[in-house]
């Protein structure tokens, strides 16, 4: 039937931009490093097309950029790219707490909202999961579950724009600050584990503690950045 092949392809395409993505956010694919359409396509042993799909979409997420004369690679991203990226989140993140504090309709009190508090029951499980894996020195464990963690945080607001754009500046950040923290020996301690403070804090609708949660973890996460930029 005409309409498998497209699922098929459409499938295909994300499941190569998942593991390409996958690659980048581990460190295996290195800044800077290039490749064509054709390699991607024999690595994994598919068609060209879902993987020159797959390749468009992860440069419009950042994860990627093309490369004129060598196909695509892997953007190598400064520390000032990353301090702006932490900028763009904050103004994101603030419109957020600013519609909670006005009583965005989206956001109920979970006393009053079941479809509120079982969503933040949820968020904390994924905030609980990214600390174990925070404290541990998890990186990639815990990249998985701070993107979910905002993925769904972001949800609750109800607004898929804001979520979407949301969760595109998280990607783009790790994949900018795994290309600095992939270098320590041990990231055991050196990371930052305060996802469920957020979390409580946004239950009793607590902006300011909200505010001050995202400051400190932007800060540190800044600073490890700083530390090894100067090393």
């Amino acid at each position: 039937m005409p309409g498998n092949g497209t699922v098929t392809r459409s499938t295909l395409r994300q499941q190569i931009a998942d593991a390409l993505r996958d690659e980048v956010l581990a460190g295996r694919l290195r800044p800077g490093r290039a490749f064509t359409v054709k390699e991607i396509a024999e690595q994994y042993g598919v068609s060209a097309t879902p993987v020159r799909e797959a390749l468009v979409d992860l440069s419009a997420q950042g994860i990627l950029e093309a490369d004129q004369h060598r196909g695509f690679r892997v953007p190598e991203y400064s520390l000032a790219d990353y301090r702006y990226m932490i900028e763009a989140r904050n103004l994101v993140t603030d419109g957020m707490f600013q519609a909670l504090a006005a009583g965005h309709p989206a956001f109920a009190a979970p006393a009053e909202d079941a479809r509120t508090a079982a969503t933040l029951a949820t968020v904390r499980r994924r905030g609980e999961e990214a600390q174990r894996a925070a404290t541990a020195g998890d990186l990639t464990v815990l990249i998985g579950y701070d993107l979910r963690f905002w993925r769904e945080l972001g949800a609750l607001f109800g607004n898929p724009y804001l979520g979407d754009f949301l969760h595109r500046l998280r990607v783009q950040a790790w994949v900018c600050a795994v290309q600095h923290l992939r270098r320590l020996p041990t990231l055991r301690g050196r990371l930052w584990a305060g996802h469920t403070e957020l979390v409580e804090a946004l239950a009793r609708r607590d902006t300011e503690t909200a505010r001050t949660t995202v400051a400190a973890a932007n800060a540190h996460s800044l600073a490890l950045l700083e530390d090894l930029s100067d090393s």
